[in-house]
């Protein structure tokens, strides 16, 4: 499960799912207990984080929609591992 992201505290996977869980492009995000599955929007599909670090999720989707593509898209087609910058 190829790290993409992290930043306070919060740690972003994007990978491939044998059998195909979600239909929809995708990433984990875990922090602390907490795991969670994003669309690239930043909506919620499945699990739970604190509500503030949801929020930071959204907002750093929001600043790295075109990346976010770009690295389902590279990870799917090639297996290659496109790293986004976190929020400061």
């Amino acid at each position: 499960m190829p790290l993409i992201s992290h930043f306070y505290g919060i740690l972003i996977y994007i990978y491939s799912e044998a059998g195909g869980q979600h239909n929809t492009p995708h990433f984990h995000a875990i922090y602390a207990e907490f795991s969670a599955v994003f669309d690239l929007d930043g909506n919620l599909i499945k699990g739970e984080l604190p509500k503030n670090k949801s929020k930071m999720i959204e907002v750093w989707c929001d600043l790295h929609r075109e990346e976010l593509n770009a690295a389902w898209r590279a990870w799917n087609e090639s297996h290659e591992i496109v790293k986004i910058e976190g929020l400061r």
